[in-house]
């Protein structure tokens, strides 16, 4: 199941997706973990040190790699040179898996222990000073967005993505590649403004989205939150002192997470698993070619030089049962 975690910067949501995370993984569920923020506070909220999160490889730096390897034998793709964040896969690419082993992992992705399992770790990395003035914050994210396109993953596995704060995740087409987006909301005006932006971009796409309240101290925030948000919402967090001793660098045993969050965190879960019925993975290669065209027409041609419509594969569907090219 691909999840994604929105909300406004300083929501909560990289505190909310890593307690998630840690959560996936005390269950034994094979998880991949992906920092797509500008903001890279996912390592250090999964018990990194500094350093240890500076050592991360940034999947930006790597980019031509991981085009490489996913273009594989697709005899549309004239060059990995040709490949763009949106381009789809088709007859001979190659296709990522959860539970596998791969270049793109071994380049992109470092394992990290948790209470009870591990899970993989890939990050965009950081937004630089050389960056500044010459680049916008989502030609890095294009390598997730890419990978996304090509990777497939079953029930019971999870790919957990910490997108960029606010409405900026509608500058691709990334917001439409997952089963369920928890939208993490604080009991404010400012807080349920980005949901109201998110609900509104993604009428059009079926995206499936689900309201967590974040900070909520009593009922008056409770009752604000239904008024605003309905029946998206589905569960609240309030304070937490496991997360208070986290964000110190001194996190207890995860089994030492107060009971009604831990019974939060149960609950997402339920509602990501429940999403697995309703996956139509027509559609979402649909949606795959309709940003793909969108971004040829309007830069992707110019800069590659390439008609990058001709990469679209008519016959191809991305699905679990696609066979791995030989």
């Amino acid at each position: 199941m691909k999840i994604a975690f929105v909300g406004k910067g300083g929501s909560g949501k990289t505190t909310l997706s890593s307690l998630f995370i840690r959560h996936l993984a005390a269950m034994g569920a094979p998880v991949i973990a992906v920092d797509a923020d500008i903001n890279q506070h996912l390592g250090p909220a999964l018990g990194l040190d500094d350093e240890q999160a500076a050592d991360l490889p940034a999947m930006g730096a790597r980019l031509p790699l991981i085009k490489d390897y996913l273009r594989g034998s697709n005899p549309r793709i004239a060059s990995a040179d040709t490949m763009i964040k949106t381009t789809p896969p088709g007859e001979g690419s190659r296709l990522l898996r959860v539970r596998e082993n791969n270049p793109v992992y071994d380049a992109c992705a470092r394992p990290v222990e948790l209470d009870g399992g591990a899970v993989r770790l890939m990050v965009t990395g950081p937004f630089t000073e050389a960056d500044l003035g010459v680049s916008c914050y989502h030609s890095k994210t294009g390598a997730v967005e890419l990978c996304l396109n090509h990777l497939v993953d079953g029930r019971d596995e999870y790919v957990v993505v910490d997108m960029t704060a606010g409405s900026d995740s509608f500058a691709s087409g990334m917001f439409t590649r997952f089963d369920m987006t928890f939208l993490v909301a604080e009991p404010t005006r400012k807080g349920v403004s980005v949901y109201r932006q998110y609900k509104e971009y993604a009428r059009d796409f079926g995206v499936t989205l689900k309201v967590v309240g974040n900070k909520v101290q009593g009922q008056d925030d409770l009752d604000f939150l239904r008024a605003e948000v309905g029946d998206d919402l589905l569960v609240t967090v309030g304070h937490s002192d496991w997360v208070r001793a986290m964000e110190k660098g001194r996190p207890p045993r995860f089994d030492l997470l107060e009971e009604p969050n831990a019974a939060a965190l149960r609950t997402l879960r339920s509602a990501a698993d429940a999403a697995y019925a309703g996956r139509d993975w027509e559609r979402y290669t649909r949606q795959m070619v309709h940003f793909h065209l969108k971004n040829a027409q309007s830069w992707g041609n110019a800069k590659t030089g390439a008609d990058l419509a001709a990469q679209v594969d008519p016959a191809f569907v991305l699905r679990e049962s696609v066979a791995a090219p030989a």
